[in-house]
């Protein structure tokens, strides 16, 4: 019996992170000055998908560092910056954005992640819209 326990944890352990759906995945972002005449959508790729996760039933027994689950997030990433038309001089019409190149199930880190996923439709534009490939 603990012969089969252990080829059972070894087999987990091997192969949860590929039982994880977490990849770049294509996203458009609506970005918009207020002084200038256009809005610009962006197509970009973001970190999204399902990472394996456990929520332990000793959580009063367990650190806080030991509680912190997995999120789908970058491994390598690489930012572009577009030129917003219709921007008068005085104003910088340039706009930098990540641009997933890989992506990871692992802790998540707020230095370039929004850890908190709360549903907020602000991804739209005001303006007349122009499209950005890249």
């Amino acid at each position: 019996m603990s012969l089969f326990f252990l080829m059972s944890l070894l087999f987990g352990l091997t192969f949860s992170q590929t039982a994880s759906l977490c990849a770049p995945s294509e996203y458009i972002i609506h970005v918009e000055k207020r002084e200038c005449a256009y809005c610009l959508a962006i197509n970009t790729t973001i970190c999204a998908g399902f990472c394996m996760t456990r929520d332990s039933n000793g959580k009063k027994l367990l650190l806080k560092s030991a509680l912190s689950q997995n999120v789908c997030t970058y491994k390598e990433m690489l930012y572009q910056t577009v030129l917003i038309p219709g921007c008068p001089h005085h104003t910088i019409p340039y706009y930098s954005y990540p641009v997933a190149v890989s992506c990871k199930c692992g802790k998540c880190n707020t230095d370039y992640s929004d850890c908190v996923h709360e549903k907020v439709r602000t991804n739209y534009c005001t303006k007349p819209q122009k499209l950005c490939n890249m």
